[in-house]
């Protein structure tokens, strides 16, 4: 197993041991991501006893009908945004129920990136309302897969930390 997958599968063992010993569900809304976060967390037995799903919004079509982000965030700041990830949590949770949720947007190359938004900007949040949602932008590089495997990592560990505080 390489290195880097190993470290992916830590990192999702021990967001699935934080879920399972407090009781709390999850769900997943990803872009970039292309459900990946979620089939880390799925990879593991049992795991339907703290993931509700994932939803892949790869579009901003889907964006909007799937988690009710809004057009107007969408045309104001791009799919690629702190309100856009945020609105994500939001509607993922309102759509499931789930306890706690993560979203991930960005730019994993090799094209689409701009001077404002380069390749390898990812933005994520994570919360269990809209209170609590907490948003952060990375700058990662590497090429398409090294962005994306960097994100997953990235999401699982933030959503630990923000369950050690909670």
């Amino acid at each position: 197993m390489p290195a880097n997958d190993h470290k992916l599968e830590q990192a999702g063992n021990q967001l699935a041991s934080q879920l399972s010993e407090a009781g709390l569900t999850m769900v997943t809304a990803e872009s970039c991501t292309g459900g990946w976060v979620a089939k880390v967390l799925t990879d593991k037995a049992g795991s339907s006893a703290y993931v509700i799903g994932g939803l892949v919004t790869y579009s901003n079509e889907a964006k909007q009908a799937l988690l009710g982000v809004t057009e107007a965030s969408l045309v104001n700041h791009g799919a690629v945004s702190e309100p856009v990830v945020r609105e994500m949590v939001a509607g993922a949770l309102a759509a499931t129920g789930a306890s706690v949720a993560v979203s991930v947007s960005g730019v994993a190359g090799p094209g689409g990136g701009s001077d404002a938004k380069p390749v390898g900007t990812v933005w994520f949040a994570w919360g269990s309302d809209v209170e609590t949602t907490e948003a952060v932008v990375q700058r990662f590089s590497g090429d398409r897969e090294q962005v994306r495997r960097q994100a997953v990592l990235f999401a699982l560990q933030g959503v630990s930390h923000f369950l050690e505080k909670a």
